[in-house]
């Protein structure tokens, strides 16, 4: 986790409500560490990834920021566009 998303943590109200929340966009928040990890292990900033993709680079930004799924063909184009192998697994809860 982040030291900025730890801080966020800290600062926010711990209602049960908040809580069930924030655990609620639980897989969203893993999806965009997986995104922005596998683009700053490729070394690209958002433009730079965005241009290899054929976008641009606040559809990057909303895409990392969680505030638009990705479908899977985009996931597949961010994965060959960072040199990533993309993982997909559906586990028993």
């Amino acid at each position: 986790m982040t030291k900025r998303l730890r801080t966020i943590k800290r600062k926010m109200p711990a209602g049960l409500e908040v809580r069930a929340a924030y655990d609620a966009k639980a897989e969203e928040f893993n999806l965009s560490r997986e995104l922005i990890g596998a683009r700053v292990r490729a070394g690209l900033t958002q433009a730079e990834l965005a241009k290899r993709m054929g976008t641009t680079q606040s559809v990057i930004a909303r895409l990392e920021s969680g505030a638009q799924l990705p479908s899977v063909s985009t996931l597949l184009k961010f994965a060959r566009a960072t040199r990533s192998r993309p993982v997909i697994k559906l586990l028993a809860a």
